[in-house]
């Protein structure tokens, strides 16, 4: 028997009407018996998600502003979601318990994670299966670091002894019990962790599309879906833009093995997207895999003459932007100049002062900054495989008239990153995309 770790996104429990559905994906497949919920998402786009209340509700009481209304509002969500799926829950001792921990100053961190414990706590109602609190198999060192060794221990014990069970997303405990919340990607990583910590065959993320997307759809109308797609190129794309999955949620299983499959709440049949760990055989997807892109970058170009000879330059350089807490997306170079690639949030404020740092101690014959700079990353392991791969790509931007400002690639061949004019964004992406993607 595959077992089977399936993590359900907000907008797939954003009602009782998704709950069905994700109620009718479980009993239709008996290998799926860890179940990993978020709290409810938007149900249109009027709406708001239970986190963002539970936020609300925080900063209104820390504020000592009447939050009445606000948790009237939490509270009747979970009510309307019971009605609707027919679970007979008495609820009020939890919405008390909430209550007290606001008025005696809870932490954002504990007020943030009731989103995914009442969630949690009403489909294992619903799916009649154990519910095992985050807190207790989700152990982190510090506020945002997991104690790996004791999370994995723990979520091995749960296994001996629940063969099933819906463990909340998000959150889990500190050493001395109170609750932390994960940083980024929270949802998406704690599933992963799951599918980890019990030794499963299958990750399954469950949202509201059916996979990834060769391109953005806001960019390109009807993209084509990636099929496959292997660990590296999901981290690339994912860090370009790319964000149905969120590119640390894959470290927990990488080490494993194990294939994560994203799939559609609302279009189950649907085949969604594979993510394996290693690299396709065949031409399956084609000469690239997909393209994504970031917009808001600036570069600092360094012009020196022997650049090359001066074996501390570099080392300057980097000392210089580390003082000033900036870290480099990219370092395009040749023998005499150095260009830096960073966002312009990390920039913001501090240009003058890096210029002038970087003049007085590393004497460069010039130095200039760019702004208004995007990049796009062609992604795929299936392009050292096809001799003019890059040559495709610059003859589409050329064609279109886009201007391209910087060029880098690695050695492993498994993407082409450009610089253009943000102007030329939507362009560019478009012109690379048809290069690609014929009829």
């Amino acid at each position: 028997m595959t077992l089977v770790v399936a993590k359900f996104g907000g907008t797939s429990l954003a009602n009782g009407g998704q709950f069905k559905k994700v109620y009718d994906i479980i009993q239709a497949d008996p290998n799926k018996k860890y179940i990993v919920p978020s709290a409810p998402g938007k149900e249109n786009d009027q709406d708001t998600k239970i986190t963002d209340l539970l936020y609300l509700l925080y900063d209104l009481a820390s504020h000592g502003i009447s939050y009445n209304e606000v948790f009237s509002m939490f509270k009747n969500r979970y009510l309307d979601i019971c009605r609707e799926i027919g679970v007979e829950m008495d609820l009020q001792d939890y919405f008390d318990e909430i209550r007290q921990a606001i008025e005696e100053k809870a932490s954002k961190e504990y007020l943030s994670s009731r989103g995914e414990y009442l969630n949690g706590l009403i489909l294992a109602k619903y799916l009649d299966i154990p519910f095992v609190d985050a807190k207790n198999v989700m152990l982190f060192k510090a506020p945002h670091i997991l104690d790996e060794q004791r999370t994995y221990k723990a979520l091995a014990e749960m296994k001996k002894s629940f063969d099933s069970a819906v463990i909340p997303g998000f959150y889990g405990s500190l050493p001395d019990g109170s609750i932390t919340t994960f940083s980024r990607g929270g949802g998406d990583l704690s599933g992963a962790i799951v599918a980890r910590g019990v030794g499963a065959d299958l990750y399954e993320n469950w949202t509201d599309v059916s996979g990834f997307l060769a391109a953005d759809p806001k960019i390109i109308q009807n993209p084509r879906r990636i099929k496959e797609i292997s660990y590296r190129e999901l981290r690339e794309l994912s860090y370009m833009g790319a964000s149905i999955l969120h590119e640390e949620a894959i470290f927990p299983v990488i080490s494993q093995g194990i294939p994560i499959s994203i799939k559609n709440t609302n279009a189950p049949e649907e085949e969604g997207t594979r993510i394996v760990p290693s690299s396709r055989e065949g031409d399956q997807d084609g000469e690239i895999t997909g393209i994504a892109g970031r917009q808001g970058f600036s570069v600092i170009n360094i012009d020196k003459v022997q650049m090359n000879r001066d074996l501390s330059f570099s080392r300057k350089v980097f000392s210089i932007l580390e003082a000033n807490d900036i870290y480099v997306e990219h370092i395009p170079s040749s023998i005499d100049s150095l260009s830096l690639i960073v966002s312009d949030d990390q920039l913001q404020g501090k240009k003058k002062r890096i210029t002038s740092e970087i003049k007085a101690l590393c004497n460069p014959d010039n130095i200039s900054v760019e702004t208004d700079i995007s990049l796009i990353a062609v992604v795929g392991q299936n392009m050292r495989n096809h001799i003019g791969t890059s040559a495709k790509v610059f003859t589409a931007l050329a064609q279109a008239k886009v201007n391209v400002e910087m060029i880098t690639q690695g050695s492993s061949e498994l993407n082409i990153i450009v610089g253009v004019d943000t102007a030329d964004y939507d362009t560019a992406i478009k012109a690379i995309y048809r290069a690609f993607n014929r009829g």
